[in-house]
């Protein structure tokens, strides 16, 4: 299928996590269009499972859904960073977990309609408990849950941050196999 082709464009805001840009494009059967791009580092997600196959979950406040989630230990990318060694120190950020594995699962675009960013998700074992060291703006409860309780979460729609449930079922479908 033909690409489409920047014309131009201009940068509406550089921000600390993300930026916006608006680009005009030529669109293959002619015309234009505008695109608007949220341009994101991208991010990570560990499925961590204990040696008795819980699953870490941590439950925190979402400013722009309005309420607590649960979801997978997660974060964002630092300039240059590896995702498997985000991966490592945001386990150990947020829930104070070493994980001696760590495993790539899947990766992802979250939203590509609008936004670049890659999501990739890791699974995480061998797990030897620690302190957590979360932001000074993260308010992180962790979960040890029961993995069949997990997935019932999701079924019944209580986990619904999109890279939990893809972690969670890509997850199970990789235990199935084994």
């Amino acid at each position: 299928m033909p690409a489409e082709i920047k014309l131009d464009g201009r940068r509406i805001y550089d921000g600390k996590i993300l930026n916006l840009r608006v680009d005009r494009v030529a669109l293959p059967g002619g015309g234009q269009a505008i695109r608007e791009v949220v341009e994101f580092h991208g991010g990570v997600a560990i499925v961590a499972l204990d040696a008795a196959g819980r699953v870490l979950l941590v439950r925190q406040y979402r400013y722009a859904v309005g309420r607590d989630l649960l979801e997978l230990p997660a974060g964002i990318l630092e300039r240059g960073e590896q995702p498997i060694e985000c991966a490592a120190r945001e386990l150990e950020e947020e829930t104070g977990y070493h994980a001696a594995r760590i495993k790539p699962l899947c990766r992802f675009y979250s939203t590509p309609g609008g936004t670049d960013e890659v999501l990739h998700i890791f699974l995480a074992s061998e797990l030897t408990p620690g302190r957590p060291r979360p932001e000074a703006d993260e308010r992180i409860e962790v979960l040890s849950t029961a993995w069949d309780d997990a997935l019932a979460l999701v079924r019944r729609g209580e986990i619904c941050d999109g890279k939990t449930v893809i972690g969670l079922l890509m997850a199970d479908s990789r235990r199935a196999e084994q």
